[in-house]
């Protein structure tokens, strides 16, 4: 058991008591890594001719943890901690959902927030940090003042950064791998500069490629001990704004669906006749839900259909008035967000999946979607074209509601057969590339040299 550290509000990590197996890496890799990287893995212990790591615990950081749209960290956690790591969960805040999943409510009470309204807490933090290594912690928070524009923020940075390097050294934790390369890196870069730590991350896109040099991302990548995209395009876009001497620690390490989205008995192919399509979102300017709903107005009179959104967000009541000026009330259903075995039934009961959107990284709900055997109607944008083509489904050019529309009336147009075939090749697409438990051995490999 960890000591008890003085901003634990909630439980840990919880994973087995024994080592990651079938994680060991050569010396030889080991010497690679701290060779071509100019960083050293501080974690590394040497027996013979193997290099294993040294501790079988790692820190997860994200911004808001758990989250309904986030379910895919967690069913990565799960599979890490299937090998045998013992994972410790951090979030910067703390979600405003009700959670409907019981899974989720269960993460949510595993999961330690460095804001929590606790301000003596986190002043704490701060002030044993000064007392500590006053010389580093001075410069460190300069570094935050001067790399941030907002002092405001500039401060709560370094406050969080504090306070997780203190809970991740109570620990005896050395690495700590960030969820999105926003916000949460940067805490992870000034705790890494506080302490002795270090911090990979998992860059989703879209938000970071949007703004990378307002984000330093080729600060975080140059700092950290390695940088994940969820798609090649995704490494493509952290090469792209990096040094090339860099670019040998960006990899892809590509999500995973869950495990009850991967069972024999649940690609039913009698929703395959149902007039039922599927969306499900975030309700956001990213998403291009109006081009949805245009695009169902555009069909509406030739063919019969109902679309269930699954999904909230700040767009709701744009959809809604929307909805009701083209007559669509009986044709386009929100439903809000639900839990995922709802949204794993409602998939199932569907003809297809369908996603207009704007701007991606590689949407997790297109692989569960696949893995239940039904075609999916999306955009050709960021790693979408990755997973789907015209032997899965229909790809359309984003932005384009005529094409949206053509290729909706084509799913309800199709026969059972051609369907089913789309289904069972996005389902093999699925094991082969976002199986949790092989996507979590690749991530376990990389950061093993760092534990």
């Amino acid at each position: 058991m960890p000591p008890t550290c003085p901003l634990l509000h909630n439980g840990g990590g919880h994973g087995g008591d024994k080592m990651l197996t079938g994680f060991q890496a050569t010396a030889q890799t080991a010497a690679d890594l701290a060779d071509g990287r100019g960083l050293v893995a501080p974690g590394l212990q040497r027996e013979d001719d193997v290099t294993v790591p040294a501790s079988d615990r790692v820190a997860y950081l994200v911004n808001v943890y758990p989250k309904v749209s986030h379910s895919f960290i967690r069913t990565e956690i799960a599979a890490l901690e299937r090998l045998g790591l013992d994972v410790s969960r951090f979030t910067i805040r703390r979600t405003a959902e009700d959670f409907s999943d019981t899974e989720d409510r269960a993460e949510a009470a595993r999961t330690t927030p460095l804001l929590d309204g606790n301000r003596r807490a986190l002043a704490g933090a701060v002030f044993r940090n000064f007392l500590r290594r006053p010389g580093k912690t001075c410069a460190v928070l300069g570094r935050s003042l001067r790399q941030t524009e907002s002092f405001v923020r500039a401060v709560a940075y370094f406050a969080e950064a504090a306070a997780l390097a203190e809970q991740m050294e109570c620990r005896g934790i050395r690495h700590v791998h960030v969820h999105f390369g926003t916000n949460p890196v940067a805490v992870a870069r000034l705790a890494a500069r506080l302490s002795s730590i270090s911090y990979s991350f998992t860059a989703h896109g879209p938000d970071e490629f949007d703004a990378p040099l307002a984000l330093d991302l080729p600060g975080k990548i140059a700092d950290a001990a390695f940088a994940a995209g969820v798609s090649s395009f995704g490494r493509s876009q952290l090469m792209r704004w990096s040094d090339p001497v860099h670019w040998d620690r960006i990899e892809v390490v590509r999500c995973a669906v869950a495990p009850h989205f991967l069972g024999e008995d649940v690609a039913d192919p009698a929703g395959l006749e149902s007039r039922t399509l599927t969306c499900v979102a975030r309700l956001s300017a990213q998403k291009g839900l109006p081009l949805l709903v245009a695009a169902a107005a555009r069909i509406a009179g030739s063919h019969d259909f109902v679309i269930d959104v699954i999904g909230d967000g700040d767009g709701r009541t744009v959809l809604e008035e929307q909805i009701d000026r083209l007559n669509l009330n009986g044709r386009i259903r929100l439903l809000g967000w639900r839990s995922s075995e709802d949204v794993r039934a409602r998939l199932a009961a569907s003809r297809a999946m369908v996603l207009p959107s704007f701007a991606e990284g590689l949407p997790v709900v297109l692989m569960e979607a696949l893995a239940l055997g039904r075609p999916v109607v999306s955009t050709a944008v960021a790693g979408i074209p990755e997973l789907l083509d015209a032997d899965t489904g229909w790809l359309v050019p984003s932005g384009s509601v005529d094409a949206l529309a053509g290729a909706m009336a084509a799913v309800l147009d199709a026969p059972r057969g051609q369907l089913e075939a789309m289904g069972r090749t996005g389902r093999r697409r699925v094991l082969a590339a976002h199986h949790p438990d092989v996507n979590a051995r690749h991530l376990a490999a990389l950061l093993g040299p760092w534990l």
